[in-house]
């Protein structure tokens, strides 16, 4: 899943990019709010990491305008700010969690996951289940017909993809915006390979092939059976 982190603060950012990286996250981080809202209104994102002081255009003016905008994916924000009315203008304004500084990454990261739970609605369990092939979203565990599956970070979150949108068609277009950075090369077959691979691993052993090729158009994630 893409996630737009947009923090000042150095050490932060490199923390949190640092840890959300290692959870399967494509993370673009921009250090003010005036690249922030642009990254917002132009690229497709799954959720948002916002800091209140910003340079240039704070916090809340980005999420304002997101909002005004018809940016409706879930922003976390974070920020050092901690009176009641602090959070309470950060809600309304369009921010949908609030979490304060100092805080613990593992937090962090369980609000991201909670708000993408919310925003595709996945299940309380964080288990995406598609004809025998689960993948549980905390544990980062895969399995099919109770046997496990080892993925690499980007398998995991390719399958992550899919799987958030078993049934549907996605491009390859789709994928790259959602499973990789902003800095990837939309010239290399890059998809296909990791397409290919994550087959080998999901599909080699079982009759029913659950990851298919719709020609012309993109892949899709079910089952037949």
């Amino acid at each position: 899943m893409r996630l737009l982190l947009i923090e000042d603060d150095v050490k932060i950012a490199l923390f949190v990019s640092k840890g959300l990286k290692e959870a399967g996250f494509a993370v673009d981080h921009m250090e003010n709010g005036e690249d922030g809202l642009h990254m917002a209104l132009n690229e497709p994102y799954d959720v948002a990491v916002v800091d209140l002081m910003l340079p240039k255009i704070d916090g809340l003016t980005v999420i304002e305008e997101m909002r005004s905008s018809g940016i409706n994916f879930p922003v976390l924000i974070l920020s050092a700010r901690r009176t009641v009315d602090d959070r309470v203008k950060g809600l309304t304004t369009g921010g949908d969690d609030y979490l304060t500084k100092p805080f613990a990454f593992s937090e962090l990261l369980a609000r991201v996951q909670a708000l993408l739970r919310r925003s595709t609605g996945v299940s309380g369990s964080a288990r995406l289940e598609v004809g025998g092939l689960v993948l549980d979203i905390l544990s980062r565990k895969v399995e099919r017909a109770g046997e496990a599956i080892e993925l690499q970070p980007l398998e995991f979150s390719l399958l992550e993809y899919l799987m958030r949108n078993a049934g549907q068609v996605v491009s390859k277009t789709m994928i790259m915006e959602h499973v990789w950075d902003y800095n990837f090369n939309p010239e290399t077959n890059v998809v296909e390979a990791r397409i290919c691979h994550l087959r080998d691993k999901i599909d080699r052993d079982f009759e029913d092939k659950l990851i298919q090729t719709i020609r012309g158009v993109g892949y899709v994630i079910k089952s037949d059976q």
